[in-house]
């Protein structure tokens, strides 16, 4: 995980890595054939996300079901702690999506930086 303070430190340099790092996440998660929703708030998904990941709150599922469907899957749900993307599976696999519960979404980015 990248963090702000260490930009200051680093200088150029870090960006310059931090670049890098963002583009080989990007890479995983294609690779993984997986799509990754995240069901937080927008709010809550800009203060940090899983790249590539993709917002949809949990109260805007109903609703998006037709661009939920067109998705590859399966789907990865998270938010921030696992109760949410809970909700949001056991309501998706009701509509017959192919989904699990990743948990949280530092969880989920750590399992994809690390594969």
């Amino acid at each position: 995980m990248i963090y702000v303070t260490n930009e200051t430190i680093a200088g150029q340099y870090f960006r310059k890595n931090k670049t890098t790092v963002i583009q080989q996440k990007d890479k995983t998660v294609n690779k993984m054939k997986e799509t990754i929703i995240d069901v937080r708030t927008p709010a809550e998904f800009m203060g940090g996300n899983v790249a590539g990941s993709i917002n949809i709150p949990l109260n805007e599922l109903p609703g998006r079901l037709a661009e939920i469907r067109k998705l590859e899957q399966p789907l990865i749900l998270c938010c921030a702690s696992g109760g949410r993307s809970a909700q949001a599976t056991v309501f998706l696999q009701n509509q017959g999506i192919t989904c699990e519960n990743g948990g949280s979404w530092l969880s989920v980015n750590f399992k994809y930086q690390n594969n």
